[in-house]
């Protein structure tokens, strides 16, 4: 047997102790192998899981009751005479009450306001936020920190500091009373939008790119055939929280709308409440109410339904980042 290069005849080479192998890290939210443990974990999952979902069922349950069970604190959860006549009175009307609530409430073209303007609000925020993005990860220029610092900086700025200034803009180039303050300024993007994104390009290998200039891409055609594809969790992230911020938003249909016909869905419902209340003449037929409410939210389970792949896809893509 050939002796061992550097080591005297005869002689074996040492044994050397086997390197240990570090154990993975158990995520504290992860149930143990202890059955109490175990126990514990799901009874407070499905504690938590009640508290978020309650609002919700309370609202459906509420959408189905008749007037004076909807006023009836002791009432139970589930309804004793279910009164699915609310879903067809908040587009057709609630009888017996004068006005536009009698002649049929335009619920249905609130509906369309409040999908066309998510539509433009989210498509114009995820388009102007991505070149913006991009242009700071890729390009490199003078001042470039600077500037994407007071980008940030914007962010800083409760929205009432700015409320006064910007309304005074729409009005001096005469777009209030309208629906484009509600979605133009996303032409411009957004600083959140654009941090998020800039966050995700920074993680393309700038080598695709380099790859790209040297087969005779332009700039807009690596935006457009590299960062866009590659990029993609992160903009449909984008998309969602502006959709799902435009559906709910109440305060800008309240400062810029003034005619029935151009108000959006939460707009509309505050209408409502308004209206059937006693202070508007009507008799408290706040169970109408709650069947447009949850109406509205059936948009948002539908596009969290096909967007949750990319969805979580982009959030667990940026939490490994950070």
């Amino acid at each position: 047997m050939t002796d061992i290069v550097g080591l005297p005849p005869g002689s074996t080479a040492p044994v050397m102790p086997p390197t240990p192998v570090a154990a993975p890290r158990r995520g504290w939210l992860r149930p143990s192998r202890n059955p109490v443990g175990k126990v514990v974990y799901w009874l407070l999952l499905g504690g938590f899981t009640v508290i978020f979902l309650y609002p919700f069922v309370w609202a459906l349950s509420a959408s189905v009751k008749t007037r004076n069970d909807f006023f009836n604190h002791n009432a139970q959860l589930i309804p004793s005479h279910w009164h699915f006549a609310n879903y067809k009175q908040i587009f057709t009307g609630v009888p017996g009450l004068a006005g536009l609530i009698t002649s049929g409430v335009p619920y249905g073209h609130w509906f369309l306001n409040s999908f066309y303007i998510g539509l433009l609000a989210a498509g114009t925020v995820t388009i102007s936020s991505a070149l913006v993005a991009f242009a700071f990860a890729y390009f490199e220029f003078p001042l470039r920190n600077v500037f994407f610092a007071c980008i940030l900086g914007t962010m800083m700025l409760p929205g009432a500091v700015t409320m006064v200034p910007v309304y005074l803009v729409y009005h001096y180039i005469h777009l209030t009373g309208t629906q484009y303050p509600l979605w133009v300024s996303n032409l411009f993007g957004s600083a959140f939008y654009i941090f998020l994104l800039r966050q995700f390009f920074l993680g393309i290998p700038r080598e695709l790119f380099e790859a790209a200039r040297m087969d005779g891409d332009n700039y807009w055609s690596m935006f457009r055939r590299i960062a866009l594809p590659l990029a993609r969790p992160a903009l449909v992230v984008t998309f969602i929280f502006e959709f799902k911020a435009s559906w709910t938003d109440l305060t800008k249909p309240l400062i810029y709308l003034n005619q029935d016909a151009q108000f959006t869905l939460p707009r509309g419902l505050f209408y409502l409440v308004g209206t059937l209340g006693p202070s508007g003449g009507g008799q408290g037929d706040y169970q109408v109410v709650m069947a447009g409410l949850v109406l509205a939210t059936l948009p948002m389970i539908v596009l969290f339904f096909f967007g949750q792949r990319y969805f979580m896809e982009g959030i667990a893509t940026q939490g490994r980042k950070g």
